[in-house]
């Protein structure tokens, strides 16, 4: 008896030994419900207009950096972070979250979190903001480490290091009740050279892929710019990224699959191809909350879909004008995919773009609940 009770102590002890340190631990750690990300960019009054109860999260967008310190900027968006704490007395599960930069808001990014002062100082301010608004957590919004990001701002190759030393500053000062995330681009060039992803990821609740402007403003030729495939004429898409994370090891759970809630225009295309994949110039930003206005009958746009790419787009021969966007059709497709891929949710930019009625948050909705569904009568089904 003596002898039984010796082995099943050296096994508890072996058990302990072999489990996984608490140290470094996100925040979330056991299994947890697709997530519905929105980055929001309204005030105090506009949330009130969008279906909240149809999110997990809203991202508050942006704070940026005053010193080595987290600011929120003005008196307007202090209000807007307290309503949308607010929301949480009716919807408890829903989780705030403050967002660092943005594109063109990270200028200082690169010299403030190359030193250990300037990465624990920031650290301690993040921890006192949430403190104060009762937030549930950060949103790195650097673009880009270790590569070139918006014109002018300061990037080197340390970044990349200097990344993974941030993230472990924060997780070790907020502790793991606090969310940790990070928007990710989309494309080859960050996901190969701007993060060292076996090393951040254990740290980390959710890495944000930016799956849009994956052609983007500075571009002069057309393509898809948030397409959900790869096509033979273009490789950077979301299960592009996709793919090679999985190939790296980073858990699909963490990665949250981005979408755009409005359109990219391009000027003097020519009429060749329905306009895709042709030379022309940046022309304008639609939100999709206009697309009934821009894209009407008489505005002389024709629309496509791109069935490898899963993508839709619309050209004027009139105009000479080539548009790419997500529509409700290729927002269900990216939710799906998401779900039956095991990620950990979907994201998109930005709610204010969104229809107050019928719009896109409505269409990852109705996925969702049409995956269950199916889910759940192809089980019933094989357990006959």
């Amino acid at each position: 008896m003596l002898r039984t009770y010796q082995c099943i102590i050296v096994i508890i002890i072996l058990l302990a030994a072999c489990a996984p340190s608490t140290d470094d631990k996100p925040s979330q750690q056991n299994e947890q419900p697709f997530s519905v990300m929105a980055y929001y960019t309204g005030d105090s009054a506009l949330i009130d207009s969008f279906p909240v109860e149809k999110l997990t999260h809203i991202i508050f967008s942006f704070c940026h950096l005053k010193g080595n310190r987290l600011s929120v900027d003005n008196a307007r968006d202090t209000a807007t972070i307290h309503k949308l704490v607010s929301l949480k007395k009716n919807q408890p599960s829903l989780k705030i979250i403050l967002s660092l930069g943005g594109w063109g808001g990270c200028e200082f990014c690169s010299p403030v979190f190359a030193s250990d002062s300037g990465r624990r100082e920031f650290a301690s301010s993040v921890r006192e903001i949430m403190n104060y608004f009762d937030t549930d957590g950060i949103d790195l919004d650097w673009e880009y480490p270790a590569i070139e990001g918006y014109p002018g701002h300061a990037y080197t190759p340390g970044d990349r290091q200097n990344f993974t030393t941030l993230v472990r500053t924060l997780r070790d000062t907020v502790g793991s009740a606090i969310e940790i995330n990070f928007a990710a681009g989309g494309f080859d060039s960050f996901l190969a050279r701007s993060i060292e992803w076996d090393k951040v990821m254990p740290m980390l609740d959710k890495v944000n892929l930016m799956s849009y402007d994956l052609v983007n403003g500075y571009s002069k030729m057309t393509g898809h710019h948030t397409p959900l495939h790869i096509t033979s004429q273009q490789k950077e898409s979301a299960d592009n990224a996709i793919r090679y994370l999985d190939s790296i090891g980073v858990p699909l759970s963490k990665v949250v699959i981005g979408a755009a809630f409005y359109a990219r225009e391009w000027d003097n295309v020519p009429d060749t191809n329905n306009g895709l994949y042709q030379r022309g110039s940046f022309h304008n930003f639609i939100p999709y909350n206009q697309f009934d206005r821009w894209f009407a009958v008489d505005s002389g746009f024709a629309f496509f879909r791109d069935t490898i790419a899963m993508a839709p787009y619309a050209y004027s021969p009139m105009k000479k004008r080539f548009a790419t966007f997500d529509d409700p059709q290729s927002i269900s497709d990216k939710t799906i995919y998401a779900l039956r891929k095991g990620l950990g949710g979907i994201m998109f930019w930005e709610l204010t773009l969104d229809k107050r009625r019928a719009g896109l948050v409505d269409a990852i909705d109705a996925a969702i609940k049409s995956n269950k569904q199916t889910t759940t009568s192809s089980a019933a089904a094989s357990s006959k």
